[in-house]
């Protein structure tokens, strides 16, 4: 009977150069394509863990960086809060100024208003004593025309003073 697959000295051999090929073939491949296809791919995974420390590291220097404006921020705060307190030490103290101020010049303007009333109720005064003068002058024109003795003019004298008040003229 004939075999389905014979195994013969000729299908050996090819078998045998068949495989030695396939192993040149596999070797000069691997040098030609898989070794180029590798370090490409190595180059690519040490690029990507390159971009990942650089990511990890620039993640650091964020997280950093933003503690440090957090930082500035709150010496912002404690800086604006302490220009506000001052600002309003300055504002109490020109409060207390102004209102001494307004204080010194109504007392000013009081003592000018009393001083005015003095030189007015003065000025009546000395208004006063020149018209009780006149009356006297006139008095004195009438007691000369009418003649009279100077018993008759004291008592006029006398009796006109009463009428306008000693006090009035004296002060």
């Amino acid at each position: 009977m004939d075999r389905l697959i014979g195994f013969d000295p000729q299908l050996l051999s090819e078998l045998f150069f068949t495989a030695i090929n396939i192993f040149i073939l596999f070797f000069g491949l691997s040098y030609l394509l898989f070794d180029p296809v590798r370090t490409i791919l190595e180059k690519r995974r040490e690029k990507i863990a390159g971009e990942l420390k650089s990511a990890a590291d620039d993640k650091e220097a964020a997280a950093a960086l933003k503690d440090q404006y957090e930082a500035k921020l709150k010496d912002v705060e404690k800086e604006a809060d302490a220009i506000l307190e001052e600002a309003r030490k300055k504002g109490k103290a020109r409060e207390a100024e102004i209102i001494g101020e307004a204080r010194e010049e109504a007392a000013r303007i009081i003592a000018r208003g009393r001083r005015e009333v003095e030189l007015e109720r003065k000025k009546a005064l000395d208004d006063m004593k020149q018209e009780i003068i006149s009356i006297a002058s006139l008095m004195a024109g009438k007691v000369v025309a009418a003649s009279i003795d100077t018993q008759v003019q004291d008592s006029l004298i006398e009796e006109t003073l009463k009428e306008i008040g000693e006090g009035t003229w004296q002060s």
